[in-house]
């Protein structure tokens, strides 16, 4: 059950408000975000939910079967908006495509990637400047100096930065330099990290676990919620399986399945959901009739010489092509 409190409730008021649903048996936590206060209580008892309703200090009360209970779509009828600043949102109905390289690389590399995505009327420029590598001997990131110079120039060119934060000491230092804090598979149940997440006011994607279900895709964002931040973002990135004729098993099932479970926007990566350059394209496609809100993938200048992921990385002109046909397939899908 969430309990939505009114804006201003008295302290007296929510205090009365505490001592009824103790009294019907139920655990409360306070969930406070940007955008509410929240009473999220767990119980069994069956009661009439218009005692507390009636209440003053109530705004609404909510009853979600679900275990997940924030993200759960049984209480919140409007789907969530991720605000990212100067008119630049991630919902439905406003497809956002995010393209850049796996690891930002230097400045001719991040100059060049913005050119383009310039050009191509892209808002959302992906890479990364901490990198988890299954090698300790491959490129690990340009780290902090790279961040700061990455953003300056994205700034410039009204561009927003997505990049992933990989432990709980760099989202403090990150913060200034990010738009969309991104939690690679890796760290998708690294909860001392969902936690910090949850305490800033900036958006937060979600990639689902290696081998995770979706579930605990969506536990991983409650998590975050319930620390104060409701700005979130999920990802279907393909999952681990018995099959290895691909790098992983793009799990198009996952976007409607959470579309209709979360009033969360839900974004697709094909380029690590197939691990395979060739197929991007087809698997993007189809993550958009999918019902995807949006689709991230990795684009470079010469896959070739990347330092990371270039087998499954687009070039400029197979970028461009993309672009186009998602574009022209969000449209046909909202003509049905």
């Amino acid at each position: 059950m969430i309990v939505q409190l009114v804006e201003n409730i008295s302290a007296s008021q929510k205090q009365s408000v505490l001592n009824k649903i103790e009294s019907v048996g139920y655990k409360t936590t306070e969930v406070k975000t940007q955008k509410g206060d929240y009473l999220v209580c767990i119980g069994k008892s069956d009661f009439d939910i218009r005692e507390i309703g009636n209440m003053d200090g109530i705004q609404d009360v909510h009853v979600v079967s679900d275990s997940y209970q924030l993200v759960s779509k049984k209480w919140k009828a409007e789907r969530t908006s991720i605000d990212c600043g100067d008119g630049v949102f991630i919902k439905e109905g406003d497809f956002a495509i995010m393209a850049g390289p796996c690891s930002i690389e230097g400045e001719d590399n991040i100059k060049r990637t913005i050119d383009f995505l310039v050009k191509q009327g892209v808002k959302f420029m992906r890479g990364g400047v901490y990198k988890p590598r299954s090698s300790p001997y491959s490129f690990r990131g340009m780290g902090m100096d790279g961040l700061k110079l990455w953003y300056k120039l994205a700034r410039e060119a009204g561009l927003k930065i997505v990049t992933e934060v990989m432990q709980v000491s760099q989202v403090e230092p990150m913060y200034d330099y990010v738009d969309i804090y991104q939690v690679g598979a890796r760290n998708s149940q690294n909860f001392n990290l969902l936690d910090e997440l949850g305490k800033v006011d900036k958006a937060v994607m979600i990639k689902r676990g290696i081998s995770g279900t979706i579930e605990e895709l969506l536990f991983s964002a409650e998590y975050v919620f319930a620390g104060g931040n409701e700005n979130l973002i999920l990802c279907e990135r393909g999952i681990r399986t018995f099959e290895n004729a691909s790098r992983n098993t793009l799990d198009l099932n996952a976007i409607p399945i959470l579309k209709d479970k979360t009033h969360l926007p839900v974004v697709a990566d094909p380029s690590h959901g197939i691990g395979i350059r060739k197929h991007v394209e087809a698997m993007s496609l189809a993550s958009v009739m999918a019902g995807a809100d949006g689709v991230i993938f990795e684009m470079h200048e010469q896959p070739e010489k990347a330092f990371s992921d270039g087998q499954q990385t687009l070039n400029e002109a197979e970028a461009a092509s993309l672009i186009d046909k998602m574009r022209k397939t969000v449209a046909l899908r909202e003509s049905f």
